[in-house]
């Protein structure tokens, strides 16, 4: 199967606005400007598949820091962005879109742009209509095997992936056994 071409990621308009790099004294503009960011690093990590960003990687990335106007955003103020995803407030969807990985470091983050609820839906939605029920799968098989290439979580984050079958396995529809690295999950 030949290689695709990933078009180059598309960032917002706001992204060439160089207040959009300072943080606003104003509550209303600040919130407004978290929110841009969200989405901006939501989208950001959709298109390259990233699961885990690390701020110390990231920081001098495009993400972060916009070559053509000058502006960039410091290590500090991209953690405190980190945090208000991390926080209860920022979705009011029903959940947060980061999640420190390193606890007080804050220096590496899950970034939601599926929260592991809805990875299950998505799962549980392609057991069903590929009839895996009663099935068992290696997790490696559901990341890397050639059934779900098509998939969007096709070379997930073992770790996500994992936290997201245990969301199926609170709601009884899987179980997962086996030791670390080596788990296999039976579909119900």
């Amino acid at each position: 199967m030949p290689a695709t071409i990933q078009p180059p990621f598309q960032f917002p308009s706001t992204y060439s606005f160089p207040p959009f790099f300072t943080p606003q004294p104003n509550s209303a503009t600040r919130t407004s400007q978290l929110q841009k960011w969200s989405s901006l690093i939501q989208s950001w990590c959709r298109h390259h598949r990233t699961y885990r960003l690390s701020l110390i990687e990231a920081i001098d990335s495009p993400l972060f820091h916009n070559t053509t106007i000058r502006k960039r955003l410091s290590l500090s103020d991209a953690r405190d962005i980190l945090d208000w995803m991390a926080g209860p407030e920022e979705d009011a969807g029903g959940g947060r879109r980061a999640e420190w990985i390193d606890g007080g470091k804050k220096t590496v983050a899950w970034i939601w742009w599926k929260r592991p609820e809805e990875w299950a839906g998505v799962v549980a939605d392609w057991v069903e209509n590929t009839g895996q029920k009663n099935v068992v799968l290696t997790v490696y098989e559901l990341l890397e095997g050639e059934a779900t290439m098509s998939q969007e979580w096709h070379g997930m984050d073992p770790d996500v992936m994992l936290r997201s079958l245990n969301v199926l396995v609170k709601r009884g529809k899987a179980q997962v056994f086996g030791s670390e690295g080596q788990e296999g999950v039976k579909f119900f």
